[in-house]
């Protein structure tokens, strides 16, 4: 398989995680009252309006992308355990990038609340993607890694 077909895979699975896996923990920390907004927002996000949920779905599948390039060194880590490494790095460069970048305080101001929210919801994502990817690639592929397991 090709590493640019792997990498558009890779892309799609993270897509697919987020609307999956990352809105269902988010529902479930609605539902416990620790997430004042519903899943799926669909609020507009500046500068062009483009609602949350496709926002989310974007930057995950570009973690994905990158994922799906990788995925074959990988082979040897169970798919979940390498996609929650997937989720943590993504939440660390949340926390310690992208938020220095829109002016918001280093990971959610230390605040360990914050930070737990932000590590189940990117956690679960990132392991949906490490079962989901598998799941897209051919047969061939996936035999191919786990026999390297």
């Amino acid at each position: 398989m090709t590493a640019p077909l792997r990498a558009l895979l890779g892309f799609l699975a993270a897509a697919l995680s987020v609307l999956t896996f990352h809105q269902g923990m988010w529902g479930l920390l609605y539902a416990l009252g620790l997430m004042p907004r519903a899943p799926y927002p669909m609020v507009p996000v500046p500068p062009y309006g483009v609602p949350l949920l496709l926002n989310l779905c974007f930057w995950g599948g570009l973690y994905g992308l990158a994922y799906g390039f990788v995925w074959p060194r990988l082979a040897r880590i169970p798919g979940w355990l390498s996609g929650l490494a997937l989720g943590l790095l993504a939440a660390l460069v949340s926390w310690f990038v992208v938020a220095p970048l829109k002016g918001q305080p280093l990971a959610g101001g230390f605040d360990p609340m914050r930070m737990l929210i932000s590590i189940l919801i990117n956690g679960c994502w990132g392991i949906g993607v490490g079962l989901i990817l598998p799941m897209l690639l051919p047969r061939s592929a996936r035999l191919h890694s786990t026999s390297l397991r």
